[in-house]
Parts: structure tokens; C-alpha cells; sequence
């Protein structure tokens, strides 16, 4: 019997996919969002040498997917 399997021999349903964890971080990641996209002023944010005048959600969204990503490079690498 492989591990995987319960004592009646097959998994119920999605119980296993949704840990207090992964409901945490999607909480997490849905206020982001919402905290993004309330966020819809014109700001000037600088750029090492440029100035670039955007809408502050673009760029908390685009600081949000970096953060997603990084994120997801280092989990990644972890569990190798």
C-alpha cells in the first residue's frame, strides 16, 4: 500500500490539497491584490536614473509577481 493512499483506499476528494497553509497564503495573496488594485493614483517612482510616471497599482503588481516569483525560485530550489 503506498503511502498516498487512506485506509479505505482512496483519497477523499481535495482535503488534501487545501492545508491551513496554502488557505493562509491564499488570503494573503488575494488582500495584496485587493490592496493593489485600490491603489490607482499617478506616482513618479525612479528607477536607478530614469523617472517613469505610472499608476502606483502597476507598480505594486509588478513588485507583487517579482516577489511571486523570487518566491517560487527559492521553493523550488529547496525541495531539489
Amino acid at each position: 500500500m503506498s503511502s498516498k493512499e487512506t485506509s479505505g483506499g482512496a483519497r477523499s476528494g481535495l482535503g488534501g490539497q487545501f492545508t491551513p497553509a496554502r488557505i493562509a497564503v491564499i488570503a494573503l495573496a488575494v488582500l495584496a491584490l485587493v490592496f493593489i488594485f485600490e491603489n490607482t493614483r499617478q506616482v513618479t517612482i525612479r528607477l536607478l536614473i530614469p523617472e517613469v510616471s505610472m499608476p502606483l497599482y502597476m507598480a505594486l503588481l509588478a513588485m507583487f509577481v517579482v516577489g511571486v516569483l523570487c518566491g517560487g525560485y527559492f521553493f523550488r530550489r529547496r525541495n531539489k
